[in-house]
């Protein structure tokens, strides 16, 4: 993958994008970004989460994030495989974390 992550291109792209990628595959990019960022989470669970977090916010996808309905199913998958492989490391309190942050973006 050319694109590679980025802590502006990951608040950037939730910026322009959230509401039509939706509540859910938010919330699985938030908590992995909380993972990858926990001191406690090993380098290889970062780079995993890193890894996700680099293909959503590349413009580069397997589907156009801009396909009307179907744009961030790809984005979807991989968020959730990855979140599927870091399970031992998205702590409750990080889960709690990424909750609250999604909850204040999409209330207001």
């Amino acid at each position: 993958m050319s694109a590679r992550f980025s802590s502006r291109g990951f608040r950037e792209k939730l910026a322009r994008h959230a509401l039509e990628a939706g509540r859910e595959v938010v919330l699985s990019g938030l908590k992995l970004y909380l993972a990858a960022l926990d001191a406690r989470t090993p380098a290889w669970a970062r780079g995993v989460a890193f890894a996700a977090l680099a293909y959503f916010i590349s413009p580069a996808d397997a589907i156009p994030d801009l396909a009307p309905g179907i744009g961030y199913a790809d984005d979807a998958g991989v968020l959730a495989a990855a979140l599927a492989s870091l399970r031992a490391h998205v702590t409750a309190e990080i889960a709690r974390q990424a909750r609250a942050r999604l909850r204040e973006w999409f209330s207001a």
